[in-house]
This record gives C-alpha cells, structure tokens and sequence, in this order.
C-alpha cells in the first residue's frame, strides 16, 4: 500500500492507524507538499489524485480510495484484532460514523480549514470560526467525552485518531484546551499513547524541517 501524506495535516491520523494496527511493513509513505501539489523530488501529485488533497491511499488491490473517513475505516478493517473500528454489523459503527463526520466536518472543515487558509476567506469568516464555531463544537467534545475514555465504546478507534489529529492543531491557532478540561484530559491521553506519539513526532519534524 501507499499513504500520500503531508506532515501534520489530517492524514496524520492515517499514520497513527497504521502505526496502531500494526500494518507499517506495507505501506510505503509520500511526503506531499499541499502548497504546491509537488512531492520532496519536485514530482507532480495531481496525476496520482484529481483532488490535489492528503489523504490518498493506494490499497491492496491497487485502487485509489481518498477521503479521510474513508481511507481510516479501510485501515482499520484491514486489522479488525486492533479493535480500531466496531464490525459493520455492530450498532457502534454508526457512532463512529456519526464521530468522523462531525470531525471532518464542524470541526476541520468550519474552523481549521478556515483559520489555516486566511486568504480563501473573509476576516469575518476566520472571527467566526474561533471566536463561535470552535467553543461550540468543543462545547459539545467536552460532554462527550467527560465520562469516557475513547470516542466509541471502551477502546482507541480510528475515530479517536483523527480527533487527535484536530485536537493539536489548536496549538497553531493560539487556542487552549484548559477552558474544555474533559476535552484537555482526553487529548493528552491521546498524545501520550506509544503510536500517537511517535506518529506526531515523526510528522512535526517533517513539518519543521520544510518550514
């Protein structure tokens, strides 16, 4: 398999699944430059993606899946011992389901996309998302997760990777957890986790270097 990534951008929960269910021996990484389509040898990316975006995973038979939803629970069901997603048979599929699509959307796609690409959007649009959306929707994280561990059910799922993910790009916007305690407690425990930690380690030193 292949991962096109860019360091620090939502593809890094895909690393983190990888790492989790134990399938790095074969995946093979690209390190894409969003800013301008290009990989680190000056290649053009648009032919392997229409969508120019992070994640793109080639899989095993060869195919091209994108999305970032997607290609996490295609990770996760390559490696259903790791528990990173309920069977698709459990009524807990739909809370992951539910989880990944508020995260993907009220969260990455209202506030970070917004805040991370100022140019694309007015000054009132960038007010809105961090002075509104953004409490809002850690509003509702922090009742969440108050009196559970994980997202869904009783274990890490590739939910909780992504959400991660998000979670540590508030240091970017100069927003602190510390007002969202439930929220704060979870994302460290989160970043503490072996495979976390090492992915975010591993992503933030590709990200440093190219800035």
């Amino acid at each position: 398999m292949q991962l096109y990534f860019s360091p620090m951008a939502c593809s890094l929960a895909s690393r983190i699944t990888i790492y989790e269910a134990a399938l790095e021996a074969e995946v093979v990484f690209h390190n894409v430059t969003l800013s301008t389509k290009r990989f680190d040898d000056d290649q053009d990316y648009w032919p392997v993606s229409a969508k120019g975006q992070v994640p793109a995973l080639v899989t095993r038979d060869g195919s091209l899946l994108t999305e970032n939803a997607a290609v996490l629970q295609y990770l996760a069901d390559l490696a259903p011992q790791a528990q990173l997603a309920p069977p698709p048979t459990d009524p807990a599929r739909y809370q992951l389901y539910q989880w990944l699509s508020f995260i993907g959307t009220e969260l990455h796609k209202q506030v970070f996309a917004v805040m991370f690409n100022p140019l694309q959007h007015p000054p009132e649009a960038k007010a809105y998302a961090l002075e509104k959306a953004l409490p809002k929707w850690l509003g509702i994280l922090d009742a969440a997760v108050a009196d559970k561990p994980f997202l869904v059910g009783g274990s890490f799922t590739v939910a909780d990777a992504y959400l991660a993910t998000v979670l540590t790009w508030c240091a970017a916007v100069k927003v602190s957890l510390h007002s969202w305690p439930a929220i704060a407690a979870y994302h460290a425990r989160m970043v503490a986790r072996p495979h976390v930690k090492r992915a975010i380690a591993e992503e933030y030193a590709l990200f440093t270097k190219r800035a």
